[in-house]
């Protein structure tokens, strides 16, 4: 039996969809995980409890802390105390439509927030002389107005969305402090990717949640933007693992991580419905609330490089994703629907998946 401590790992955004998923990830592979959380009067990390409250678990493998990425005291106080082998930062103010009405708390967190962690990360390496290698969440938004289908590591950047930008600049420090310090810093380009842990305010949440409670005669309409939207699907839980498979390499490098495939909000719209056997056309009403002041048309991701250098293929398609999406949310809204008919006016968690 090996006496070897176990790696460690440290994630900002953990209690979102893709920390979620990561921390699970890490934990199966034998890591030691601790987690950023945002302190506030509430708790908000229910994607993760089913991770830190195993009675049958030996040792304590998952720990949170309070920290901000808009704190680069409290960032470089904690690299300092966890001492991790690897840093994900996946923490931002994610919602592209949201980046519009908040755009200087987005930049603050998004491309500021970056370059806060990494900072910290350099000065720990300095005085330790011990390498952490760091993923950055970089994303498909970084393309906006695309000059290429499919988009490559290579393709310009065009973005669309104070989002959009802030990940921009984002992506182009971990570049920097790859190059002018020799950090191991990678970036994932991700394209859109999935779950049942995805925030309802986002557009594939949105539409299973409120297809499964039409199903069930809880609510009459959904209403959404552009349906003409092209995008390319995946699942978060297949996503985390190149994540992961980038820091293990021994050069740092950028990866476009996507399916491959594309298809409209109105595509998945009839999925969604189509596998409740419902006509989306009957339900379904265009809020022009919804629209972004520039609009984002199409992305398509090439995955290409990540499958030769990493050996990562994406495993669920968007119909399989789809249909997960759905049987999660049905099951969800047949909750609530009992707990509402029987008068309780309770929310229930939707983050177990």
């Amino acid at each position: 039996m090996s006496n070897q401590a176990p790696r460690r790992a440290l994630i900002t955004g953990i209690t979102g969809q893709d920390g979620s998923y990561l921390a699970e990830f890490l934990l199966s592979k034998g890591y030691e995980v601790h987690g950023i959380i945002r302190r506030s009067a509430s708790f908000n990390t229910g994607r993760i409890d089913h991770l830190y409250r195993d009675p049958h678990e030996d040792g304590i493998k998952l720990k949170l802390h309070f920290c901000d990425l808009t704190d680069s005291a409290a960032l470089a106080r904690l690299v300092m105390d966890t001492k991790p082998d690897e840093v994900y930062n996946l923490g931002a103010q994610s919602h592209v439509r949201v980046s519009f009405d908040q755009p200087e708390y987005t930049t603050d967190v998004v491309a500021t927030g970056t370059l806060r962690i990494l900072e910290a990360i350099r000065c720990y390496q300095d005085w330790s002389g011990k390498q952490v290698r760091f993923y950055q969440a970089s994303s498909s938004e970084m393309f906006g107005q695309v000059y290429e289908v499919p988009q490559r590591e290579t393709t310009p950047f065009h973005p669309r969305s104070p989002y959009g930008c802030a990940k921009v600049y984002g992506h182009y420090i971990n570049m920097n402090y790859r190059e002018s310090y020799g950090m191991h810093c990678s970036s994932g380009i991700l394209f859109n990717h999935e779950s049942p842990r995805r925030g309802e305010t986002f557009v594939t949440r949105k539409i299973t949640r409120a297809a499964t409670r039409i199903k069930l005669g809880m609510q009459s309409k959904l209403y959404l933007g552009n349906l003409e939207a092209q995008r390319d699907w995946g699942f978060a839980g297949d996503y985390v693992e190149a994540m992961w498979m980038m820091l293990q390499q021994d050069t740092p490098d950028d990866y476009v991580i996507a399916t491959g495939k594309m298809i409209s909000v109105r595509t998945f719209c009839e999925l969604v419905f189509g596998h409740l056997d419902l006509d989306p056309d009957e339900f379904i009403e265009i809020d022009p609330r919804y629209f972004r002041p520039a609009e984002v048309e199409q992305l398509l991701g090439d995955p290409s490089k990540a499958k030769s250098a990493l050996g990562w293929d994406p495993k669920t398609d968007v119909e399989a994703l789809a249909r997960m999406m759905v049987d999660h949310d049905l099951e969800l809204a047949e909750q609530e629907k009992v707990l509402r008919d029987a008068g309780h006016n309770v929310g229930v968690s939707n983050n177990q998946a």
